[in-house]
């Protein structure tokens, strides 16, 4: 059972930046595929970015290529969502989960067995 519990996130004006962090526990992290997640009022839950075992390959949402870093330090059992240029639209909750598979679809959240309760990030236009 892996716990995950996410930081960093509030108000911030358009063109900022915020850095939130994903810190797990009960589990062999580096066994986890991690991915962030966010969801607007009113939206559906949208993949934002993906990180592999290793910190070998990343993915992302196109509205986020370019402004968001998604990178993973195993020794301390952190993902990290690196945001910049932020958008007035990037504004939701946002959710750390992870994945035990050998393989995923990296973009369902279907696909993550375990998340965060997730933290708000606002952005002021």
């Amino acid at each position: 059972q892996v716990q995950l519990v996410e930081s960093g996130g509030g108000l911030v004006q358009a063109e900022g930046s915020l850095r939130l962090s994903c810190a797990a526990s009960g589990g062999a992290f580096s066994r986890y595929f991690m991915g962030w997640f966010r969801q607007a009022p009113g939206k559906e839950r949208e993949f934002v970015a993906a990180i592999g075992r290793s910190s070998g390959a990343a993915y992302y949402v196109d509205s986020v290529k370019g402004r968001f870093t998604i990178s993973r330090d195993n020794a301390k059992n952190t993902v990290y969502l690196q945001m910049n240029s932020l958008k007035p639209e990037d504004t939701a909750v946002y959710y750390c989960a992870a994945s035990p598979k050998a393989a995923i679809v990296i973009r369902a959240g279907s696909e993550y067995e375990y998340w965060g309760q997730g933290t708000q990030v606002t952005v002021s236009s």
